[in-house]
């Protein structure tokens, strides 16, 4: 039998695949405004967990005492997240943007203790520490650094991407329906955003309009998959699979862009990977220790 650790795993790599592939459509729909190109990802996001609930029949409100808050906090979070990952997307290359945007786990750590009251231990803390570490050899915090701003953006995405985490994992505590969570996000986000997307908009290509589609695809199948996976388990246990997006964006990146990183960041990808892969080992063993009342 699968257990829900295991469940959330598989659906935090599948959410891992699906983001990466989103991003790499959103690289390729070009010089396009940022506002215009969160629309269309949330607006196919929405349609598509819309056309769930109603094939399930299942209500269009929340269904868990108390959820409404955090469902609007996500959303909150949940967008602000998308707009600066789109902003540093299109100017950092595919690998940094992925890398600063898997801040999240760390900052779901940390998000998880203020929200979900899931305390973390000293080594959790210790390894976030050694993230946001990392970290600083992607963003090259100097003047002379002429992407200094959207790396500064791309790590900001990890943060409200993390927040935006710790509040699925309180609605999946409240078991509040999974599908209704990805709507409530798509759709709030695609009516807020609709309006500068309006007016900012501009004419694309057939080949545009495409990628985007299929950007908005991928974003609706990683949400709900990413949904499941911290529905299922806690962000200590399973947070550091969400890290195969580094791989899956490197790939993507190489083959599809011809980019590859400098030495700085592939310093940064170490050290913000080996946190995390620290931070699943010591976790998973304490946890084996635990259940063998050691």
């Amino acid at each position: 039998m699968v257990s829900d650790r295991q469940k959330g795993i598989l659906f935090l790599i599948l959410s891992a695949f699906f983001f990466a592939a989103m991003n790499m459509f959103v690289k390729l729909s070009g010089n396009l405004p940022t506002f215009q190109k969160v629309f269309f990802r949330n607006a196919i996001a929405a349609v598509f967990a819309f056309i769930i609930l109603i094939k399930n029949k299942e209500p269009l409100k929340p269904t868990a005492k108390g959820s409404l808050k955090f469902l609007i906090l996500r959303t909150v979070c949940g967008l602000l997240g998308v707009i600066c990952n789109y902003y540093a997307l299109d100017r950092l290359v595919l690998s940094d943007a992925s890398i600063l945007n898997k801040m999240s786990p760390f900052f779901t750590i940390i998000f998880s203790f203020l929200i979900v009251k899931e305390k973390p231990k000293l080594y959790q803390w210790l390894t976030v520490a050694g993230a946001f570490f990392g970290a600083l050899f992607v963003i090259k915090p100097s003047f002379s650094n002429s992407a200094l701003v959207p790396a500064l953006i791309g790590f900001m995405s990890g943060a409200f991407a993390g927040a935006a985490y710790a509040f699925v994992r309180k609605l999946g505590q409240l078991k509040e329906n999974k599908a209704y969570i990805v709507f409530f996000f798509s759709f709030f986000s695609t009516l807020t955003v609709t309006p500068i997307a309006i007016i900012g908009y501009k004419a694309m290509t057939v080949w545009q309009l495409i990628f985007l589609l299929a950007a908005g695809l991928c974003a609706a199948l990683a949400q709900f998959a990413v949904t499941s996976a911290y529905s299922y388990a806690p962000a200590k246990e399973i947070s550091v699979y969400d890290f195969s997006q580094i791989l899956f964006a490197a790939l993507f990146s190489l083959i599809i862009f011809s980019e590859l990183p400098d030495l700085y960041s592939f310093i940064g990808y170490l050290i913000i990977i080996m946190m995390a892969v620290v931070n699943y080992l010591i976790t998973a063993r304490k946890e084996k220790k635990s259940r063998k009342g050691v």
